[in-house]
């Protein structure tokens, strides 16, 4: 059963900001592109978290590297422990899968509902933008997006205040103004210090961290964040 929490305080947002990677993209395949090339497929979630955990000790630190470059460097280590023949073309060949993800099932109806109640929709990815129009264009929504941004041209990668601030400069709009649309609490958490009101996708019916920001809104599904904003303004 869908169920919607929390609400957005005063006025309705004039921006919503997508998370890309998991929040809009289904990464559960790749664990099968691991297989492909002999690799334990649960090796596919260690991958992709500690890309993140390598990304943000860079932005802690005052650094940035390419999500492509650090996920390359990163999944090549992992299967050469796993003695996968060639690890560094497997690992780019494998990185660059990330383009060809499927949506999740509600993001298409959700973001063409969103869009259709007159919000401004945007990406800010921790990935490149080019990743998000391979997945937007083959599921036919890259219209429904005014900008696709990434970090790769923001001062860090998110949750650093300053790739939200990036954001709304972009966007021509204060944060307080943007709602962030995300999975992950980390980014929840660094939205929400950074001025940005917040939603939560929690597909998964999973706990929210006490230790990060909680959200304005958590919703079961994409499909539930309009009349959550409806009921919220």
């Amino acid at each position: 059963m869908d169920t919607i929490e929390g609400s957005v305080m005063g006025s309705s947002p004039e921006v919503l900001v997508f998370d890309v990677n998991e929040t809009l993209s289904d990464m559960a395949s790749m664990g099968e592109r691991f297989a492909e090339v002999g690799a334990p497929p649960e090796l596919a979630r260690l991958w992709f978290a500690t890309l993140l955990r390598d990304g943000f000790a860079l932005a802690a630190a005052g650094d940035a590297a390419r999500f492509a470059e650090i996920g390359t460097g990163v999944l090549a280590a992992l299967l050469s422990a796993e003695r996968i023949a060639d690890p560094e073309a497997t690992a780019a060949r494998l990185a660059s899968a990330v383009a060809d993800l499927p949506l999740h099932p509600d993001v298409v109806e959700g973001i063409r509902a969103l869009r259709g109640a007159g919000y401004r929709l945007v990406t800010l990815s921790n990935g490149s933008a080019q990743v998000a129009e391979q997945l937007f264009g083959a599921a036919g929504i890259r219209g429904q997006f005014e900008r696709l941004l990434t970090v790769e041209d923001a001062p860090a990668w998110k949750p650093h205040p300053a790739a939200y601030r990036y954001a709304a400069e972009q966007c021509g709009t204060r944060e307080q103004e943007m709602l962030l649309v995300a999975v992950h609490p980390w980014d929840i958490h660094g939205a929400a210090r950074a001025g940005l009101r917040t939603a939560w996708v929690n597909r998964t019916q999973a706990s929210y961290p006490s230790y990060y920001a909680r959200p304005d809104l958590t919703v079961d599904s994409l499909t539930d964040l309009t009349p959550a904003l409806a009921q919220g303004s």
